[in-house]
């Protein structure tokens, strides 16, 4: 085998193989001996069938076998001999085509990964925005449930009824005159004002009394689940039997234990704690941005582009996605387009935070285990079909590179909360309102800022304006050093993908009239 290094420029690698037709018909003569004393065939006894009779019957087959697993060895050899350390799969074709009985020539092509140097982490000094959690929240918390969970009493049969009332009403729906599946119910309750039934159907029966009978025109939204009723004109024919008026809910024991709880004060305790887990979310994802930003202010090395596409192609078609959702995706998309560049810069920032922080990880220990491996597998198999899901955890295993990206964002966290620990913190008490408008000020900030290129090597230096949605890559493990991001809520840098429509409001419940 012979192997020469045709491109060596930057992260850029090129060899020429050629496997000498004479070591292919070798391995072709080994695999057939190694097969002969199984073959049958008519006038020999077992195992004495002629060489060249197998090579006949099975040389085709065996021979693209021995070619498939000597380019395998020599791309493998390539890596070994060079000690190069891939970025993705390298890129393997033949040179000029290939006949039988003559020498296979190949070229690889491939990017490396470059040589990062792990930063100083000792020192790395973050300010982390703390909101306590006041009394008057949890109890506000407290009322917002028992008015969610509000009892009504009947009003007065003169009583017309207004947003926040509820009827009681029995309904027939048809469309063209025909009534439909679902279409009919009795003795629904419908709070008007509450978002319930699809659009246009409450609203028409703001003013009725209790024993009214009233018909109304309604159509069934473009995107409704039913698909033989979407888009659909249709007549429901209703009948009030009562109109009801919220009445008092008292926050007390009783009322916590109607909720499934010992009491009222466990009932705030389980709402405290909630508060404080949303709060410390947010703060997390500052602090977060914080150290992205003081690791990208002080490393400025040359990235595979290929990772760069990958990465890019990811987020573009999370906006497409997006955009094909919103009220105009025509206008979406075309404010988008204009950013394009500042995308391709997200994605580039992405995977050089996500190579730094493997070598962070690596040089210090920060594992995946393997019990923490198998769970998110069966969290991620949770996703699929009951009977879909072993076939999904046998691939996982199977395919180093799915592992990786499904092994990536949980790394990424652990090294993030390893440098967390490293870090000098100091805490500031701020309400939510300012902790939620600091995480805003930096994502608008980073919209009106040119981007410029961060100074090399500077473990702490001057923190670098936060990019839109510039969340980082996920780094790769040592297995896979090609993984790819995975989209995450809790990413240090996050950028809305475009100006977000007002969400349409959800289908169906019950009834076919229901959303």
């Amino acid at each position: 085998m012979q192997i020469k290094e045709t491109t060596n420029e930057g992260l850029k690698r090129a060899y020429a193989v050629t496997i000498p037709a004479k070591e292919i018909d070798a391995r072709v003569s080994g695999e057939v001996k190694k097969i002969a004393p199984q073959v049958r065939m008519p006038g020999f006894r077992p195992g004495k069938v002629p060489a060249n009779l197998v090579r006949k019957m099975h040389g085709e087959q065996l021979h693209a076998q021995a070619v498939n697993d000597m380019i395998r060895e020599s791309v493998d050899k390539v890596m070994a001999d060079n000690k190069l350390r891939p970025a993705m799969q390298p890129k393997v074709e033949f040179g000029d085509g290939y006949e039988e009985g003559k020498d296979a020539k190949i070229t690889v092509e491939l990017e490396i990964l470059p040589v990062v140097e792990a930063p100083e982490i000792e020192g790395i000094k973050l300010e982390r925005l703390t909101v306590p959690v006041k009394d008057e929240q949890v109890d506000e918390a407290v009322q917002r449930i028992a008015d969610q969970n509000a009892n009504y009493k009947d009003a007065a049969k003169s009583k017309k009824a207004a947003d926040g009332d509820q009827l009681i009403i029995d309904f027939v729906g048809r469309v063209d005159g025909i009534e439909f599946e679902g279409g009919k119910a009795e003795n629904t309750p419908l709070v008007i004002g509450s978002g319930q039934f699809i659009p246009g159907f409450e609203e028409q029966l703001s003013g009725v009394k209790t024993g009214d009978k009233k018909t109304i025109k309604v159509t069934f939204p473009a995107d409704y689940p039913a698909q033989h009723l979407a888009d659909k004109e249709a007549e429901f024919d209703i009948t009030v039997q009562a109109v009801k008026v919220p009445a008092e809910t008292k926050v007390d024991e009783e009322f916590a234990k109607n909720l499934g709880l010992d009491s009222l004060d466990k009932l705030k305790e389980l709402i405290r704690g909630q508060l404080e887990q949303e709060t410390s979310g947010l703060t997390r994802t500052q602090m977060k941005r914080q150290l992205l930003d003081t690791l990208a202010a002080g490393h400025d090395f040359a990235v595979p582009q290929g990772m760069v596409e990958a990465e890019f192609d990811q987020i573009w078609a999370q906006l497409e996605q997006e955009a094909a959702r919103s009220d105009d995706p025509a206008a979406m998309l075309k404010e988008i387009e204009v950013e394009k560049d500042e995308y391709r810069h997200i994605a580039e920032r992405r995977v050089r935070l996500g190579l730094l922080l493997s070598e962070i990880g690596q040089k210090n220990g920060v594992e995946v285990t393997p019990n923490e491996m198998s769970m998110l597998i069966q969290q991620a198999a949770q996703q699929y079909r009951a009977e879909d899901r072993e076939r999904f955890v046998e691939y996982v295993r199977n395919e180093p590179m799915a592992a990786a990206q499904l092994r990536a964002p949980l790394y990424e966290d652990k090294v993030v909360d390893f440098l967390f620990d490293k870090a000098k913190i100091t805490d500031r008490e701020v309400t939510r309102e300012e902790l939620e408008a600091a995480i805003e000020a930096d994502e608008q900030e980073a919209a009106e800022k040119p981007k410029k290129k961060a100074p090399a090597k500077k473990a702490a230096a001057k923190k670098a304006p936060a990019k839109k949605d510039d969340a980082e890559k996920k780094p790769a493990a040592k297995k896979a050093p090609a993984e790819k991001a995975a989209a995450k809520k809790d990413d240090g840098d996050k950028k809305p993908a475009a100006k977000k429509a007002p969400a349409k409001k959800p289908a169906a419940k019950k009834p076919a009239a229901k959303k």
